[in-house]
Formats: C-alpha cells, sequence, structure tokens
C-alpha cells in the first residue's frame, strides 16, 4: 500500500508530468549534448591555458574570449532569432559549432589559438540561447514552467559538473585528439535532438524567416519593453549576477585550489565543483516539485543571502578548521573523517549550489511568463549581453587582482557585494 501511494505521488509530482512531454524531453537531450560539449571545450580550454601559462590572468583570456561575443552580438542574435524558426537554429547553430571545434585538430596548442576557437564558437553560440530556453514556453503549459525551468537548471549545472570533473582526465586519458572528437561528436548529437522537436501551436515559431526591418529599431524597443517592465529587468539582473560570478570563480579557482586549499588544480572540479551541481540539482527538484505557490521574489532573495554568506565564509574555512570545537571532535574520529578545511569548502559549495537555484529557477520562469513569443529571444539576447558587458571589467582585473592582493581578499569582496544586493532587494521590495 505504501509503495502504491508512493508511486501515485510520483506520479502527481509537476516535475514528472513535465518529463512526459516528448518534445520538451528532446529540448532536454539537446541542452544535455549542448551544454556537455560547451562547457567540457571551456574547461579544458581553461586548463590548458593555465597549464601553458601558469597564470590567472591567461585564464581571465579563455573567459574573455567567449564573453565578448555575447557584449558584441548578444542582443543583435536575439533580434534575427525572434524572426527564425527556433528549431532550426539550434539545429544549424549545434552543427556549426561541432565544425568548428574540429577545427582545433589542424591547429597547435598556444593561448593564441585557444582565444580565437573559443570566440568564434561563443559567436555562434549568441544565436543558440535565444532559440534554446525561450523555446521552453513553446513547448509546456504555463503552470509547469517552473518544474520545466528546475530542469533544465539541473541540466546546466550538471553538465558543468560532468565537463568539470572529466576535462582534466579525459584529456589525459585520450589526448587532444580524443577530445575533440568527443566534443564535436557531443554537438552533432544536440543537432540531432534538436531536429526531433515537434512544435505544436507556435505559427510564430514555424515560420521560416520574417523581416527584420529596422535592427537598430528593434533593439530600442526590446531596451525599451524591459526598461517598462520591472520584473522582465530584475529577473535579468539576478541571472546576470549568477552567470557573472560563475565566470569570475572559474578564472581565480585554479588559484584558490593551489593557494588556499593547497591541492591540484585538476582536484578542484571534483571537491568544489561536484557538492555545488548537487546542491543545485536538490534545490532546483525541491522548488519544481513544491513550491509553486511561493512568490517568486521572497525565493531569489533568500538565495542571495544564502550565496552571499557562503561566499563570504570561503576563504575562511582554515580559521573554522583550527577552532577548539573542530580540534576536539577530530580528536575523537578515524583521521579520514576529521574536518579540514577541504570539507568545511565542500560543505559550503554544496549551500551555494542551493543558493544558486533559488536564483535561477525563478528568474527564468519570470522572463518566459511576462514576455510573448515575438519578444522572448531578444530578452534572452540581452541577458547575453548585459553578462558580457558587466562581467567585461570584473574578469578583466579580478585575475590581476587575484595575482595582486590575493585570491581571500577578493572572494571575500564578492561575497560582500552579493549580500548588499541582497539588502538592496529588501529595503526597497518589487513594486506590484
Amino acid at each position: 500500500m505504501n509503495n502504491k501511494n508512493t508511486i501515485a505521488f510520483l506520479r502527481e509530482l509537476k516535475i514528472i508530468k513535465v518529463l512526459k512531454i516528448r518534445p520538451f524531453l528532446f529540448l532536454l537531450l539537446a541542452e544535455i549534448f549542448s551544454q556537455l560539449a560547451t562547457n567540457m571545450l571551456n574547461f579544458v580550454l581553461i586548463i590548458v591555458a593555465f597549464t601553458v601559462a601558469s597564470s590567472n590572468t591567461a585564464v581571465s583570456g579563455v573567459i574573455l574570449s567567449f564573453t565578448i561575443p555575447s557584449l558584441l552580438f548578444g542582443l543583435l542574435a536575439g533580434v534575427y532569432v525572434d524572426k527564425w524558426s527556433k528549431r532550426k537554429v539550434l539545429i544549424v547553430t549545434n552543427i556549426l559549432r561541432a565544425a568548428l571545434v574540429f577545427l582545433l585538430v589542424f591547429l597547435h596548442v598556444k593561448l593564441l589559438f585557444i582565444y580565437l576557437l573559443s570566440f568564434a564558437i561563443s559567436l555562434v553560440s549568441q544565436f543558440f540561447v535565444p532559440a534554446e530556453t525561450p523555446m521552453i514556453p513553446l513547448l509546456v503549459r504555463r503552470e509547469l514552467l517552473l518544474s520545466a525551468n528546475a530542469l533544465f537548471g539541473i541540466i546546466i549545472y550538471a553538465s558543468i559538473f560532468i565537463a568539470y570533473a572529466i576535462s582534466g582526465p579525459l584529456l589525459l586519458v585520450t589526448g587532444k585528439i580524443g577530445v575533440i572528437i568527443i566534443l564535436s561528436a557531443s554537438f552533432f548529437l544536440a543537432g540531432f535532438f534538436a531536429s526531433a522537436i515537434k512544435v505544436k501551436k507556435a505559427p510564430a515559431d514555424l515560420a521560416e524567416l520574417k523581416p527584420i526591418g529596422n535592427i537598430f529599431s528593434e533593439m530600442r524597443n526590446a531596451f525599451s519593453f524591459i526598461s517598462r517592465a520591472q520584473k522582465i529587468y530584475q529577473a535579468l539582473f539576478l541571472l546576470t549576477l549568477a552567470q557573472i560570478l560563475v565566470l569570475v570563480l572559474a578564472v581565480i579557482g585554479p588559484g584558490y585550489a593551489d593557494q588556499v586549499l593547497k591541492i591540484k588544480v585538476e582536484q578542484f572540479p571534483l571537491f568544489f565543483v561536484t557538492p555545488a551541481i548537487i546542491g543545485m540539482a536538490l534545490g532546483a527538484v525541491i522548488l519544481g516539485s513544491f513550491f509553486h505557490k511561493q512568490g517568486k521574489r521572497s525565493i531569489t532573495r533568500a538565495g542571495l543571502i544564502l550565496l552571499g554568506l557562503s561566499i563570504l565564509a570561503l576563504p575562511y574555512g582554515s580559521k573554522v578548521e583550527s577552532r577548539q570545537i573542530v580540534q576536539t571532535i577530530n580528536s575523537y574520529v578515524p583521521q579520514v573523517f576529521e574536518i579540514n578545511i577541504l570539507h568545511i569548502m565542500v560543505v559550503l559549495s554544496f549551500i551555494m549550489g542551493i543558493a544558486n537555484s533559488l536564483i535561477f529557477v525563478p528568474s527564468n520562469t519570470v522572463l518566459q511568463e511576462e514576455t510573448s513569443d515575438e519578444i522572448r529571444g531578444k530578452i534572452y539576447g540581452a541577458l547575453n549581453t548585459m553578462v558580457g558587458f558587466f562581467s567585461l571589467l570584473p574578469i578583466i582585473i579580478v585575475g590581476g587582482l587575484a595575482d595582486l592582493i590575493g585570491i581571500k581578499s577578493v572572494i571575500t569582496g564578492l561575497g560582500l557585494i552579493v549580500l548588499f544586493i541582497a539588502v538592496l532587494g529588501i529595503i526597497y521590495p518589487q513594486k506590484r
């Protein structure tokens, strides 16, 4: 009886109902292979750049090479995607990225080539992003959007975990050529699953091509729409902030592993990214299953506070480790279970994952609920542009700043900034 009740309960969960929607399942599969390939490529290039130059600044160059295109072409790509078949955009962009990655077979491992390849793939991705997430409302009913975005968030961050966890070992085991073949094949599979998506009752999406008219007028109208809709620009701001933090932590991650944790750079993904992804997945599942009636604003505010506190605590694990109570506990447990700075960091990264889900899932849902099919691509294109613009300065300076004043000081500053933004949200609540 209990087993039957459990099965019945699981079937009624909205997150399970979403998975039964076949076109959305194909979109998820396309997302899995695309995100896996993108993140593996980024992390492989980051590892190679750090190995070649042994510098946080060199890593900043890699991050810049795949963020600058979003600054220059993000909104422009969104304008075009809103006029094209999003399904066909997904197919073409994945095939193009598969071909571009394969070009690396013929290139020597030098920083210049790494930067150029990353730039080119990111340029193509500017058309992919405004076509991908905006397809969710075309495939899923409004009441299931939160669950759909929760699943999408799980896939995005799980792909980061898998990519970060296996990119280093895979590079060692298969070599450069083997990794390139795997990445190219992954992009191709993403295009294959995108071709299997069938969109119903979406005439605007099925159109071959619509006249665009004045590009700058369309871009200006998009920014005008965003500026008038408080829910939209606040959701965009939160998503931008979350992505910038990921990029900044990616820049200083190798240095944090080496200087603070005293572990090998290749071990950092396992101990930092893994618990963060588990936390993100857990938070997304809980949100997608049980929090449909909870205010999205209050959820994101809680996420900001949790994220700021956990980032702020990252550099100070050694002080917690040295506390008398921790030392006392360690004296009674086997050495393998002794609490140290690495364990503390694992717990904090898990909390950061949960916090990130509280920001990502509701903010994406707001963008989809508050926009129409005719403008949604532009909104996500604007998101790419905002990420590129507002991350430009931090990414440029954070590597050098970490080399100059230390990793701990930079991370402390990040935590204080996030907490300050959370406090502002409490003091100046969203108008209804």
